[in-house]
């Protein structure tokens, strides 16, 4: 993008006072990673990369493979770009995130709603725009600016060339997520923190997959997984990409994604109703980022069209739950969500899963939350069919 002399002046008194006021952090790119297999129930996370105590100081291994060297550990932490809740709830899943988090991206989702519950300092960050650049990046005097990779062509490469640093992750796939939570450990400089949860996560997945033992192929229900919307009067469903957190969530919880061949393009695809009674599914799960699932649910059982469904015959309709935010999206949440769906889907197989109990162990021992805290400040924004 072509700049003007004056903006071109701004930036180079920028890098003068970075060169001089900066963490010294450094990026030496290594080879990209091929996308790691499908994570299966049964299987363990991928080996996470390891902090390494160098000459120059410490060494930070992000998404793109890049060696992100510092001098020191950094105390000033920028969380920039589009799409940052999965970014901010799983930097906050750390202790250090409140003191050192100074500037951050809020979006269109309300995340000081939650972030203000466990940091009584919010209200003291800088809130970037989602389109914030360099010029307002910069002025927070970042050590080091966290973004996610499919930034690093456009915002990322313009923040290095003014001696930003920049640390990428993904935080996609359940993968993704056990290695992101590696290279935010080593940003932290708390590394035990890392390997807490992701053993907090491991231990949910092997009680999913011991659940589901011996079962076979056949026994898995066809399911519909799909978002409601309501904009401007208009209904419309829609199924999320084949490689997203909410198709792996149904695979893990034991069903079978009946729109996963539909939909191998990136994005959400709407779906017709003609579409949906062709696959005619065994069970149905509607998400609602805006109201409640339940409610939607609901209403969708009491349209003739819909009772001709197999899924609203046998009773099998439900809305995904959230609290402040849906449990389907690559949140730190998405452990809940496929708990909730492994109970949902094989109810006789998680006879003893109480959700709520799984509610208030992943606040508490996630995120610092007292049992009073919780019970007053996340259990009455539950919604969707969480019994």
């Amino acid at each position: 993008m072509q700049r003007s002399w004056w903006s071109l002046g701004i930036i180079t008194l920028l890098l003068v006072g970075l060169t001089l006021t900066s963490c010294g952090g450094t990026a030496t790119p290594s080879p990209v990673e091929s996308p790691p297999a499908p994570l299966t129930p049964t299987a363990g996370p991928s080996p996470s990369p390891q902090s390494e105590a160098t000459p120059a100081g410490i060494t930070v291994v992000d998404a793109l493979g890049r060696n992100v060297v510092f001098a020191t550990l950094p105390q000033r932490i920028v969380i920039a770009g589009k799409n940052t809740l999965p970014m901010v709830d799983t930097v906050y899943l750390f202790p250090e995130a409140k003191e050192r988090v100074v500037g951050l991206t809020v979006g269109k989702q309300p995340v000081g709603d939650f972030i203000g519950l466990i940091d009584p300092d919010f209200g003291q960050k800088t809130i970037l725009d989602p389109e914030a650049g360099p010029e307002q990046i910069a002025p927070l005097k970042p050590d080091a600016v966290i973004l996610r990779s499919f930034l690093a062509d456009k915002l990322g490469r313009s923040l290095e060339e003014i001696g930003i640093p920049v640390v990428y992750v993904d935080l996609e796939t359940p993968e993704q997520y056990f290695r992101d939570l590696s290279t935010l450990g080593q940003l932290f400089g708390d590394e035990a923190r890392a390997e807490q949860i992701r053993s907090f996560y491991q231990s949910r997945l092997e009680l999913i997959a011991a659940g589901l033992q011996g079962l076979k192929e056949e026994e898995k229900p066809q399911v519909l997984l799909a978002q409601y919307t309501d904009q401007g009067g208009t209904v419309a469903l829609q199924v999320p990409s084949a490689s997203w957190i909410q198709t792996t969530e149904v695979e893990l919880a034991g069903g079978h994604p009946v729109w996963k061949e539909a939909a191998q393009s990136g994005g959400w695809t709407v779906v017709n109703f003609e579409q949906i009674a062709a696959w005619n599914p065994d069970q149905i799960v509607v998400i609602a980022y805006k109201g409640n699932s339940a409610q939607v649910v609901a209403t969708l059982k009491q349209e003739p069209a819909w009772q001709a469904l197999k899924a609203v015959k046998n009773g099998k309709v439900f809305g995904f739950p959230a609290d402040i935010f849906s449990w389907d999206q690559p949140d730190p949440r998405w452990i809940l969500g496929t708990l909730w769906l492994a109970g949902t889907i094989h109810p006789d197989r998680f006879p003893d899963l109480e959700i709520k109990q799984q509610v208030a162990d992943f606040f508490g021992q996630m995120y610092g939350m007292d049992q009073a805290a919780i019970q007053n400040q996340i259990v009455p924004t539950l919604k969707g069919n969480i019994e």
